[in-house]
């Protein structure tokens, strides 16, 4: 895979901001977003939530709808001088962006706000840049979430989709694993984050989501999740193991809508100079979890895009 170094320099992303979820009942999902994964409720607002899990107004925004449903996934980009060349470049790039109206920014506690739908999948996406800080800090539940961590995509659209998030939108390849067959995964990052994926994807019959992934503090964390889960008759459906692409500990759950997430822990970093070279991994069970796990059937099943 080949880069312009002109392109690869266009966008810096700061981090992974949140996504947009559509839930077929507010008040349930709230409940659950709030005391099973963790986050706090930051304002409601008629048939929408918004949620953290950091110092930024959201990280999370539900909205109540008649399907259930990934809706939007926004990043934050490093600098605000940065906005117009991006919005320039994604113009340049045929990506036809819209820029948010300032009733519309104001009203998401942002500040600049472009959107564009990726060309494969339909997926809308945003870049924006400042967010509203919150004065009092984020306090975990018990079990600690520090962060939003990552989204993955299972999609029929494998090699464009990798080509459009490393050639068009600036991210860097971790970690690869293929038969050339049926079974492929790409883990992404959105430079400079250091985090291993931001953003992953794997080869499948459909376009969906596949998860959402919250960092846990401690590997306590996952310990803990795992009983409160078990408690609540919230379905764990992988896990606890590890993955060995990333080195994390993970365990993954079904929402309400029976969306899967993920608690994460312990995912390698990698610097923005000097970064190792991306890992052909060879497509075995233990590089998807190296303690011998296998997912339940609905682990990914439940993810609609909704690309309206």
């Amino acid at each position: 895979m080949f880069f312009l170094e002109e392109e690869r320099i266009m966008i810096r992303h700061k981090k992974l901001g949140y996504v947009v979820l559509n839930v077929t009942n507010l008040d349930n999902s709230v409940d659950f977003y709030e005391n099973i994964v963790g986050l706090q409720v930051v304002e409601l607002k008629n048939t929408i939530a918004f949620l953290r899990c950091s110092s930024d107004h959201h990280n999370l925004i539900l909205e109540q709808a008649g399907e259930a449903g990934l809706k939007r996934v926004a990043y934050e980009l490093e600098k605000e001088d940065q906005f117009q060349g991006v919005f320039d470049y994604l113009t340049e790039k045929g990506l036809n962006p819209i820029e948010l109206s300032a009733e519309e920014t104001q009203s998401l506690a942002q500040g600049r706000t472009l959107r564009f739908k990726d060309p494969h999948m339909g997926v809308t996406y945003e870049y924006y840049v400042d967010m509203k800080q919150m004065d009092s800090p984020f306090v975990p539940k018990k079990a600690k979430i520090t962060r939003f961590l990552h989204v993955v995509y299972e999609t029929n659209k494998y090699e464009e989709m990798l080509d459009f998030f490393t050639n068009t939108l600036n991210f860097r390849v971790s970690d690869t694993s293929s038969d050339n067959k049926e079974s492929s995964w790409a883990w992404l990052r959105a430079f400079p984050s250091p985090y291993h994926h931001d953003m992953a994807i794997t080869k499948g019959a459909e376009n969906k989501l596949n998860h959402l992934a919250y960092q846990a503090e401690r590997v306590d964390d996952i310990g803990i999740q795992v009983n409160k889960l078990k408690n609540a008759n919230v379905p764990i459906l992988f896990g606890p193991g590890r993955h060995r692409p990333s080195s994390s500990v993970f365990l993954y759950f079904a929402d309400p809508d029976r969306i899967t997430l993920e608690y994460s822990q312990g995912m390698e970093e990698f610097p923005e100079e000097g970064a190792r070279q991306p890992r052909e991994l060879e497509p075995t069970p233990e590089t998807i979890d190296e303690w011998g796990g296998t997912p339940e059937p609905d682990f990914g099943k439940f993810g609609k895009l909704i690309t309206d």
